[in-house]
């Protein structure tokens, strides 16, 4: 949905669920059935191309199973639940405190790389 550039410019964009979570929505109140990648855009309406970057996206954390076309929601209730919980939770810290501010995180990180990140040879 195409906002204005006045609020583009002042970032008064609408909020609400991203098209992730639609899928998801979508899929689990459908959990019989398997769809296409355009038969799930249609039905939260979105553009196919957005819901396919969506429906990779929560293939690789195994969310979502896809056969031949047709992707569907993984059978493991408590998965998507953990998944969700954790959704939920991100959420409600990002409205309580803002969110994390990227060039506090820069400024706040160490110099050095983390062990596991060092290749045995560095001596570091």
């Amino acid at each position: 949905m195409p906002v204005s550039i006045d609020d583009f410019e002042s970032g008064d964009l609408p909020r609400g669920p991203g098209v992730p979570e639609r899928v998801v929505r979508y899929l689990y109140a459908q959990r019989d059935k398997a769809f296409t990648r355009s038969e799930i855009a249609d039905a939260i309406d979105e553009e196919p191309n957005t819901v396919g970057t969506a429906l990779t996206r929560l293939k690789s954390r195994a969310l979502v199973r896809h056969r031949g076309e047709y992707w569907a929601i993984i059978d493991d209730e408590q998965r998507l639940a953990g998944a969700y919980d954790l959704h939920t939770a991100t959420e409600r810290l990002d409205e309580a405190d803002g969110g994390i501010d990227p060039d506090d995180w820069d400024a706040a990180a160490p110099e050095t790389s983390h062990p596991s990140e060092r290749d045995a040879g560095d001596g570091e």
